[in-house]
């Protein structure tokens, strides 16, 4: 199945020969992927090296001169680092603009710390207009992307290394997507973690309802609390920090239906200090289907 970031680049090239205003700026990485494109369109690829402060800065002047300006690099780098040039420079002039990261949260994981990132979804959620994507299968980056590009709103990609491989009849940004209906529990799930709960759900005697989220910010509430409302049982699967994460967003919205029994499967509020490989990590978190099918029995028996 083709990666998501290889998905990048062949749709800056189809976009980028069609539309004259897309213009693709790096940080110093990606460029043999990306060559297609540079060769197409040599005047609107940039890589202005390993400062990506500038890289914002520049890309916001770029919108604000009418085009339609795509950032890459590695999440940390793009999203931390450059927190303050994304806040002042593009959200608070209400610029538009594509932010397309890749090392996920911590896909990186033989490079440590300081190549995670599992905090992104908390920190944009605080800027104004800001929308936010996990495009976690090459099919999904390509309709989101398409759909979002020339809008009005700065938009983030998460693109993960690991695909869930799921391939979606209709993905419409905005609006989560039901896999399968049941009565005993809602697992809501985001990311490349939707393999992990489809193997799951194959452990389990009891009815799950599976609801697959694409777009983090705009989040599809309806049919969140649609869900859960009947269900009354909820589990949410991410790799984010607990705090600020998709389960955050949960609880708000479903704050006033009554007896609720939630459960979160995230990345605690600290560091993931060990070094080893993405799967090393995960096992450590518990996002096993083992575990998830251990967590869904024990919600549903209560």
């Amino acid at each position: 199945m083709k990666r998501v970031r290889q998905q990048f680049a062949d749709t800056m090239l189809e976009l980028g020969q069609q539309d004259e205003k897309l213009v693709v700026m790096v940080g110093d990485i990606s460029h043999g992927i990306l060559q297609p494109f540079a060769k197409a369109c040599p005047n609107r690829y940039y890589n202005t090296g390993i400062l990506e402060p500038t890289l914002m800065s520049m890309a916001a002047g770029l919108a604000k001169s009418g085009l339609f300006p795509v950032l890459h690099t590695i999440t940390p780098f793009l999203i931390e680092r450059s927190f303050e040039q994304l806040k002042l420079d593009f959200c608070y002039q209400k610029l538009h603009g594509n932010i397309v990261t890749v090392g996920s949260a911590f896909d990186y994981a033989s490079l440590g710390c300081t190549h995670h990132c599992y905090g992104d979804f908390a920190l944009l959620k605080t800027l104004e207009g800001m929308q936010i994507t996990y495009p976690a299968t090459a099919q999904e980056f390509d309709s989101l992307f398409k759909q979002t590009y020339r809008n009005e709103s700065p938009t983030y990609f998460r693109i993960p290394e690991r695909s869930h491989a799921v391939e979606l009849s209709d993905i419409r940004f905005g609006k989560g997507v039901r896999l399968t209906d049941g009565n005993n529990m809602s697992l809501i799930v985001t990311g490349p973690q939707l393999a992990n709960a489809i193997s799951a759900m194959a452990l389990s005697e009891f009815r799950i309802e599976l609801i697959y989220i694409h777009t983090i910010r705009p989040l599809d509430e309806e049919l969140i609390r649609a869900s859960i409302a009947k269900t009354k049982r909820v589990i949410v699967l991410e790799e984010h920090m607990r705090s600020g994460g998709l389960g955050d967003d949960v609880l708000r919205i479903t704050r006033d239906i009554d007896s609720v029994q939630f459960a979160s499967m995230s990345i605690p509020d600290k560091f993931v200090r060990d070094y080893g490989t993405y799967d090393d990590h995960c096992k450590a978190l518990g996002f096993t289907p083992d575990n998830i099918a251990i967590i869904a029995e024990g919600l549903c028996k209560k």
